[in-house]
């Protein structure tokens, strides 16, 4: 059993940044970042591997966002700069037991996920 608490959400002005927080307990095999914009599917951000250390990125916000993780306190780490009005979207943490890598970017494949935390970004 995998428990994912988010925070860090939050009200930014365009251009701003952000840095969203995901505490993890259980084992998994990878951690990501997804979210979901108003009246969109839920699309995938980052993804970062336990064991590698490995991370991948969709083109949602390629170049604008970076996932980490510290080991030791077993949270995982987006941070978001550049943000624009259209990034406005729950962002959700996810977990998976069974898939790394590039998997890792496909809702499908996670099987934990936290209640999400609201971002906005205002023009």
């Amino acid at each position: 059993q995998v428990q994912l608490a988010e925070s860090g959400g939050g009200s930014v002005q365009a251009g701003g940044s952000l840095r969203l927080s995901c505490v993890a307990t259980g084992d998994y095999v990878c951690m990501g970042w997804f979210r979901q914009l108003p009246g969109k599917e839920r699309e995938a951000v980052a993804s970062v591997s336990t064991w590698s250390g490995g991370t991948n990125y969709a083109d949602s916000m390629k170049g604008r966002a970076t996932i980490s993780r510290d080991k030791d306190k077993d949270t995982a780490y987006l941070q978001m700069n550049n943000l624009r009005p259209e990034d406005t979207a729950v962002y959700y943490c996810a977990a998976s037991t069974n898939y790394a890598g590039l998997y890792c970017l496909t809702e499908q494949n996670m099987n934990y996920w936290g209640q999400g935390t609201q971002v906005t970004v205002s023009s």
